[in-house]
């Protein structure tokens, strides 16, 4: 076989050293001495390596709706561009160039292999005691985790019981070997070894972190919260949801907030991971659905402060309205675990046990804080139905356009309650999709598959 597709990938995508497996065994400048721990806590510190995340899940979810002749057009015309208009549109392949990359891809197992170096190398350093290496350890098999949960929630069909144990997941890379076969493993594997990677990381994670880039134990806790969520176990979800809020559940009031905090300081954020792409510029722009725009309202804060009349930031060719957050400090939208995610994780267990009353008790404590007090109206739920409903269109509200959506219509295709078929139309062709599509999978790119062929292609 020739090099795989992981050297080819640290080749373009990692600045450790002249050789990543070999990180600590190079000369280093400065300080720095080889083989030394320090080196591993500089490896952990280099924030785009690991806080960014995935852009494309955002433009497949039904909060998005790609409709003016001059977005289309603009994005026809490039075919950098196209992976929007295939992601959008549900299509397979999403990058049609057999010799380019996908970012989303690339973005996790980027983070993946300077995790295994961590985690791998760090026993045989030089210095520290025990628990400051379990310490750094931890923090590199939570940011793991996190790469995992969303590589198999993108390329791998959602959680079933019944069938994760035959479903192709991903690839399961946990070592720095640039030669390994690549074979992927089944979806429950992954999920497993995500929830063992957390469970063993809580151990040694401090109770707080002095940035919500760094993980400590709300990280950790968090992660297995949306894990079992996406698993359909809602008792375990609404435990490690409570842990979570034990520890950290401030909100933001959005109806008296004179400015929004910068990311890395938002109370609200628990464990901040970013969208590697910024969508707020033409043609990246994620214009609203009117479904998204129609539930929000425009007393709600976040309609207010997150989205913006598009015609008068890109001119009268657009339409409708936009989402702006990420103009706000400038900074790429949050993909991040967050105290709302919890909260409303918390709500979606109750409902789903038929307490009606607590899980509608938890939705209004959020909704509270994103209006105004005098457009504050508290929501009530007639029966479990209702409520279950009525808390995931409170996600939809709160975390439009930041991953949560897409990975809500996978895991709810198949629910009688919110089932449906999905249709949009470009330049005339109308594109659908349906509960059972395959197309809930985004297909792996074609040059991984070239440099790697012992990776089965999603159908």
């Amino acid at each position: 076989m020739n090099n795989k597709y992981l050297s080819m990938l640290l080749l373009g995508g990692l600045a450790l050293a002249s050789s990543c497996s070999k990180y600590t065994d190079i000369k280093t400048q400065g300080s720095l001495i080889p083989s030394d721990i320090d080196n591993y806590r500089y490896i952990l510190n280099d924030t785009y390596s690991f806080e960014s995340g995935g852009e494309m899940t955002d433009l497949a979810a039904a909060d998005v709706s790609i409709v003016d002749a001059a977005q289309q057009s603009t994005i026809e015309g490039y075919n950098n561009y196209f992976f929007i208009r295939n992601i959008y549109l549900w299509k397979a392949p999403v990058i049609e160039v057999t010799t380019s990359h996908d970012p989303d891809w690339d973005t996790y197992y980027r983070r993946i292999y300077s995790c295994n170096v961590v985690i791998n190398e760090l026993p045989s350093s030089n210095g520290g005691t025990d628990s400051a290496k379990a310490e750094l350890a931890a923090e590199a098999l939570t940011h793991r985790a996190d790469a995992y949960l969303n590589l198999v929630n993108e390329y791998a069909k959602p959680y079933n019981s019944a069938t994760a144990s035959s479903d192709l997941g991903v690839p399961l890379v946990l070592t720095q070997d640039l030669d390994q076969q690549l074979k992927r493993v089944s979806v429950a594997a992954i999920y497993n070894k995500v929830e063992e990677d957390l469970k063993t990381a809580v151990r040694s994670l401090p109770a707080a972190s002095n940035y919500n880039t760094m993980p400590g134990k709300p990280a950790a806790y968090s992660l297995l919260a949306r894990l079992y969520l996406l698993k359909g176990d809602y008792t375990n979800a609404g435990l490690y949801a409570d842990s979570v809020l034990a520890l950290k559940n401030t909100l933001n009031d959005l109806g008296t907030i004179s400015s929004m905090p910068y990311r890395k300081s938002d109370p609200e954020i628990i464990f901040s991971k970013i969208a590697a792409q910024g969508f707020t510029y033409s043609p990246y722009v994620l214009r609203l659905s009117d479904d998204i725009l129609n539930l929000l309202g425009t007393s709600d804060m976040r309609y207010q402060l997150f989205t913006k009349d598009a015609a008068s930031y890109f001119g009268s060719t657009y339409t409708g309205r936009y989402f702006s957050r990420e103009q706000i400090n400038y900074e790429n939208r949050n993909i991040g675990t967050s105290v709302p995610e919890m909260m409303l994780i918390k709500a979606e267990v109750l409902a789903r046990a038929g307490s009606t009353g607590a899980a509608m008790d938890e939705v209004n404590l959020l909704r509270q804080k994103r209006f105004k007090a005098a457009d504050y109206v508290a929501l009530a739920a007639t029966d479990k139905n209702d409520a279950v409903v009525k808390v995931i269109e409170e996600r939809r509200r709160e975390f439009m356009c930041r991953l949560l959506p897409w990975m809500d219509q996978r895991r709810l295709k198949d629910d009688p309650l919110f089932s449906k078929t999905y249709t949009r139309t470009w330049q005339g062709q109308t594109y659908t999709l349906e509960p059972p599509s395959n197309r809930y999978v985004f297909p792996i790119a074609a040059y991984v598959i070239g440099l790697n062929p012992e990776i089965e292609q999603n159908p």
